[in-house]
């Protein structure tokens, strides 16, 4: 009880926490993006094409500016050093709790020096570090969803690691949330990410758009027991981030376009929709709404 009053209190301050995906996104993290250093690592990074600069920064802008319009206080940091192109994708080397930010470590080498830039900016945001996951261990902020506000599901594949697990439920436990373990599939393999939230994202409690075909068995099993229903998404719009909706509010969602028949979905189901171009942001690195930005305050 001590534990659930402190989150409480935590909560007030009105700064940071909200351990959900969808309650009404006040303070959001994004990273400017980092002009390219060679000019030939976007290949080291898995990216299809050389990056375009200006447009990146461009959409960046536009992407910002509706978050901005929805209400959201949008903290943007950066930009970052030449080279570091992944370090826009603010979700990955943290998740924030009602206690404070935990830094995760990722499990790409290539995106390790982004804990540092995390690091850097709860310190100039006054958010407190509860912890931080070490090597051997490996967690990726795209492998973890918030169930409610008790239950973070953690993605174990390649990016996450048990250790990583191990570690992020001993920080965790303190703080009386529970950590539930999720299998991913092989997919494609190392060399590209598959995070969990590549296949579900929730838009309203209990209401997730998900990729059915990737997900394991006992997790939808999971989610149905509590109660989830699902807006599925085609094979087609798999690759175009149909999956990666980031919740403005329960049943307010932004989306990448290029991922038609899923809005058509969102919105048959009664939910409000507002969509960006990511041309470059998004489709260019495999990453949507929800990767280029790091929830700090929600509810």
């Amino acid at each position: 009880m001590a534990m659930l009053q402190e989150r409480d209190d935590l909560a007030t301050r009105a700064e940071w926490g909200g351990q959900s995906m969808v309650a009404p996104l006040r303070r959001v993290l994004v990273r400017q993006p980092a002009p390219p250093a060679s000019g030939v690592e976007y290949a080291d990074f898995a990216y299809p094409r050389p990056v375009d600069h200006d447009r990146t920064v461009q959409e960046h802008e536009a992407f910002r500016a509706i978050l901005e319009e929805a209400g959201c206080e949008v903290l943007a940091a950066g930009p970052d050093e030449p080279g570091v192109l992944d370090a826009i994708f603010a979700y990955d080397p943290s998740i924030v709790t009602d206690a404070g930010a935990v830094l995760l470590r990722p499990g790409k080498a290539l995106r390790l020096p982004e804990v540092e830039l995390a690091e850097r900016s709860y310190a100039e945001l006054g958010i407190p570090v509860i912890g931080r996951v070490e090597a051997p261990g490996t967690v990726e902020g795209g492998d973890t969803l918030w169930l409610d506000e008790t239950t973070l599901a953690v993605g174990r594949g390649y990016r996450t690691n048990d250790e990583g697990i191990a570690q992020l439920r001993a920080i965790l436990a303190p703080r009386e949330i529970e950590v539930l373990t999720v299998d991913l599939p092989h997919w494609r393999g190392p060399g590209e990410c598959l995070h969990l939230m590549s296949m579900i994202s929730p838009v309203a409690e209990r209401l997730a758009v998900v990729y059915l075909p990737l997900m394991s068995v006992p997790f939808v099993e999971e989610l149905r027991r509590r109660g989830w229903s699902f807006i599925e998404v085609p094979d087609e719009e798999f690759d175009t981030h149909g999956c990666n909706v980031l919740a403005l509010a329960p049943m307010s969602a932004l989306v990448c376009e290029g991922s038609p028949i899923t809005r058509g979905r969102l919105e048959a189901a009664g939910c409000r929709v507002v969509a960006y171009t990511g041309d470059e942001l998004s489709h260019n690195r495999a990453g949507g709404p929800t990767c280029l930005t790091r929830p700090i305050l929600r509810g």
